[in-house]
């Protein structure tokens, strides 16, 4: 059975989608059967992989359509993607007026793990109604945090909003891990805030840690995960890493 990974931190510009594509993409390359999700109305997974929403999107998987009519074949071998489109905003909206609508995903996405040994659900930047849904369906939930100070203070939010959905909701939510992204080892400012989590979340911080990288920024425009578009860069280097280690923490 696979494992539903939500991606997620309320904070935008952490590297989550960056995250949530090049970790797909290297688990698909290392020959494990992969599905992204793309629950972002900003859709920035769908065209950073090079995809667009023409017809049925994430919006149908939130409205009860099977996953496995949605999965479309991406470029790259044994990685599916379940696209989105601006449509999902509204699909917000409408999801706060049901009964029960923190649990529409994981209704709908649960056959997935079947189907796939991992899934990536790649949230919104926000804690709202999409990102509540994801993380009622998921198993684990990934959290790129930027490193920069102002990303420890979101964390703490993050976390105290897991705990909620664990009591609440979901209650075998698990934290797969903290990765620290857009690191410039030059600074001091980012060995503090790593030293800072390495502190209060030991083992669940990941040792790979992502570097900043003009590559890492110029992939999505060419709608190519890292180790398609530059192979060599730290960028893919650091995410391949990440995605073996998390292969071993599953």
């Amino acid at each position: 059975m696979g494992t539903i990974y939500a991606v997620a931190n309320q904070k935008g510009g952490v590297g989550k989608t960056t995250t949530a594509i090049n970790v797909a993409a290297c688990l698909a390359e290392a020959g494990e059967r992969v599905l992204l999700v793309d629950l972002d109305p900003q859709a920035n997974a769908t065209s950073g992989l090079g995809e667009r929403a023409n017809g049925s999107s994430s919006c149908d998987l939130l409205d009860g359509a099977p996953p496995a009519e949605l999965a479309r074949p991406t470029r790259f071998a044994k990685l599916d993607l379940i696209p989105a489109k601006q449509d999902l905003a509204g699909t917000a909206i409408e999801l706060a007026r049901r009964d029960g609508a923190d649990r529409y995903l994981a209704e709908t996405l649960a056959p997935s793990a079947d189907s796939y040994d991992f899934v990536f659900v790649d949230c919104p930047p926000s804690l709202g109604p999409l990102t509540v849904n994801a993380l009622v369906a998921a198993h684990r939930v990934l959290v790129p945090v930027q490193a920069e100070y102002y990303a420890l203070e979101g964390l703490s939010q993050l976390l105290h909003s897991l705990s909620l959905i664990r009591a609440r909701l979901n209650p075998g939510l698990a934290i797969a891990g903290l990765l620290l992204t857009m690191v410039d080892a030059r600074t001091r400012l980012a060995a503090d805030v790593a030293g800072e989590l390495e502190r209060h979340f030991g083992h669940l911080l990941f040792k790979s840690r992502v570097p900043r990288s003009v590559r890492v920024a110029e992939a999505p425009s060419h709608g190519l995960p890292l180790i398609s578009y530059d192979r060599r860069s730290p960028g893919a280097e650091a995410y391949w890493k990440v995605a073996m280690e998390l292969v071993e923490r599953r």
